[in-house]
């Protein structure tokens, strides 16, 4: 046995480069945006600078025009775009377009990839993934959803509502999960922008602020699209989910580590020129606590994070499903339950260590002036999405009693 946390050339060299291109590029945008919210006339620019830096989209292929790293390569890069709020969305590396990549990749067909993959990993367009409905529709148990999908001469028809669609408005194709309306299971179709039945309704007004397109209520009705824009099979969308799910679940950690890293750090540099009570913030009990603690936890999250997402490396390709209703190969059931526990604990770290950030600067903590409040409000729904801690508590536990259960 051996752990080997050393990173090749290749990634200490991007990783540099990234951390030198955050610093110069990227944060001194970041007021403007605060101010004025970030919009595609600022995403197009920032991908300019990104592209002509030689630093795009690190987790994408390299036959798609990607970084073509490794999972677990990935994991060191997008924690370093993740220090500025405006990072991944320079680097082609945000969500909901990465996960959409990394889905179209494993399962898209030919044409399906050419017409969306590719352009999407050029930055050309962006996209959304429409599943995530209102009460009493699909969230955090998706077995609820009540968007349908109609089998129809030469194609589907997709009825219903979604909410909270991040980037919907200006996306060039939605992703959608509907449930068949013949009781065969759920279903993922593409549809374009400018589809007459997909309508954007509402934005919701969320506490997060720099989400392009915002987070969208959309309805369907009777949305007709042909054939070809079933993604993957018929009645296998729950399936295909997890090819996306999974993954994205740990690229948010990546992220989201990046970013809370970045509040440590200003909350750090604080400490220690804020001078309280005769002596440096850093200098008292009460705030090297908070200083010791965040250390701690941000090197346990990733350690969590960097063994996850070697799992999932060696894991080989995504599962792709196939015909016949068989089940993902056992170490992709292990790598979803991993991500599952990394979720739940990292996610609630990067939330400590946000907050103890904000705790430390005091007042100027809660401006976006100082970033550390921005990176607060931005943060606190990532222990929601993509599973609540709550919803994955449930599954792990589960899951370890089922394990007690056949070995007794």
């Amino acid at each position: 046995m051996s752990f080997d946390f050393s990173l090749s050339p290749r990634v200490s060299d991007w990783r540099d480069r990234i951390t030198r291109f955050v610093d110069d590029v990227v944060i001194p945008r970041e007021q403007d945006a605060f101010a004025n919210g970030a919009d595609d006339t600022l995403r197009k620019e920032l991908q300019h600078e990104a592209r002509a830096a030689g630093l795009w989209a690190p987790q994408a292929p390299a036959e798609l025009g990607g970084g073509g790293f490794a999972f677990d390569e990935a994991a060191v890069l997008l924690e370093e775009a993740g220090r500025s709020l405006l990072g991944p969305l320079a680097l082609n590396c945000a969500a909901p377009d990465e996960g959409n990549i990394h889905m179209l990749h494993a399962i898209a067909t030919h044409d399906q990839q050419r017409k969306y993959l590719l352009p999407l990993v050029a930055g050309d367009i962006r996209s959304c993934f429409a599943m995530t409905e209102p009460p009493p529709g699909a969230g955090s148990d998706p077995a609820a959803l009540r968007t349908t999908a109609t089998k129809v001469a030469g194609g589907w028809t997709i009825s219903g509502d979604k909410h909270l669609i991040t980037g919907a408005d200006g996306a060039a194709f939605a992703i959608v999960m509907a449930a068949s309306a013949d009781g065969s299971g759920a279903t993922m179709l593409l549809v374009d922008a400018g589809n007459p039945g997909m309508t954007i309704t509402g934005h919701a007004r969320t506490i997060d602020a720099l989400s392009i397109g915002g987070h969208c209520q959309v309805r369907f009705e009777e949305a007709f699209v042909p054939d070809d824009a079933v993604l993957g099979e018929p009645g296998q969308g729950f399936r295909y989910a997890q090819v996306r799910l999974a993954p994205a679940r740990l690229t948010h950690c990546m992220r989201w580590l990046g970013a809370a890293r970045r509040a440590h750090e200003i909350a750090l540099a604080r400490s220690v020129t804020r001078s309280v009570f005769g002596a440096p913030l850093a200098e008292h009990g009460m705030a090297q606590q908070m200083i010791a603690d965040n250390e701690i936890e941000l090197g346990a999250a990733r350690a969590l994070l960097w063994q996850v997402a070697w799992q999932v490396a060696q894991s080989g390709e995504p599962f792709r499903g196939g015909a016949g209703g068989s089940s993902p190969p056992e170490e992709h059931r292990k790598s979803t339950e991993a991500s599952s526990r990394a979720k739940v604990f990292i996610s609630e770290v990067v939330s400590r260590v946000v907050d103890r950030s904000v705790q430390l600067c005091g007042g100027l903590g809660t401006s976006e002036e100082m970033v550390v409040g921005r990176i607060y409000a931005d943060v606190r729904a990532f222990r929601i999405y993509d599973g609540a801690s709550e919803v994955h508590r449930m599954s792990i536990a589960r899951r370890a009693a089922r394990r007690v259960r056949a070995d007794g």
